[in-house]
């Protein structure tokens, strides 16, 4: 990965928005300018680019603005990993997570820093869904309700079945649930569901009922597209081994904390 921005050291980065992208200039820009909106100078834009053979890295470069921080990969990695390498890369105490072509509601930045200073690991809201145009259309999915967000264990048997909403987009999370997720194994599909997994395990997870952007839906992001029954069983098959995972993850952190302490 080279990193291609070279930003002055930024000292007590508040909120890391972290972003992969991959041939996504189309959209980029109205989603970039609603984020830089929002962002204060204690906030940084990390942006890790998956190869693209468009004008994206050009056009990020363009900007000039010292928030950014761009990094690219290679060669071709996936969108999972590549949020992994952002997500590692991010300075601030709460990460927020961004795709290339959603739009964010005014707001949405200040509404989760408050959220997640409150103490909670993760906060994840709902959103609203346009089309390539931008045009408003229907939910493609069912929203969050803030009452399921002490659930953890029918979250978590939502998320088996499919029956959890929870997109990586609209998610943000505290500095110390990074280090839980992290690294993110390399069998993981879903980045959005092993982090929503991860919170409820640990027992720290805030669903918010509002919308905090609208999420574009177009023939290139194929992710809210329903998908047929053998990639499902598949998907079951993959939450089993991602649980005993992250079960193993905080058993050994329990360990370690003990033994700090002893």
């Amino acid at each position: 990965m080279k990193c291609l921005t070279l930003n002055p050291v930024m000292a007590n980065v508040v909120t890391s928005i972290c972003m992969a992208t991959y041939n996504g200039e189309r959209y980029l820009a109205e989603q970039v300018d609603s984020i830089l909106y929002q962002m204060g100078e204690k906030d940084e834009l990390v942006v890790v680019d998956d190869a693209s053979n468009d004008g994206t890295v050009g056009y990020l470069k363009s900007i000039g603005d010292p928030r950014i921080r761009i990094y690219r990969n290679e060669s071709n990695i996936g969108h999972v990993q590549s949020f992994a390498s952002a997500i590692g890369l991010a300075r601030g105490k709460y990460i927020l997570m961004a795709d290339q072509d959603d739009v964010w509601i005014e707001g949405r930045l200040c509404t989760m820093r408050d959220s997640l200073s409150a103490g909670s690991a993760l906060v994840s809201t709902n959103t609203e869904f346009i089309d390539s145009q931008g045009r408003m259309i229907p939910p493609l999915h069912p929203e969050l309700a803030e009452a399921d967000s002490c659930r953890y264990l029918t979250n978590i048997a939502k998320i088996f079945t499919g029956k959890a909403y929870y997109d990586g987009c609209a998610m943000g999370l505290r500095e110390e649930l990074r280090r839980l997720v992290l690294p993110i194994p390399g069998y993981v599909e879903s980045h959005d569901l092993w982090i929503a997994m991860a919170a409820n395990v640990a027992r720290s997870n805030r669903h918010l009922a509002c919308c905090t952007l609208r999420r574009r839906v177009h023939g290139s992001n194929a992710s809210v597209v329903s998908r047929p029954l053998l990639s499902k069983l598949i998907s079951r098959s993959i939450f089993l081994l991602s649980l005993l995972h992250i079960g193993l993850r905080l058993i050994r952190r329990a360990a370690e904390l003990h033994r700090t302490h002893s």
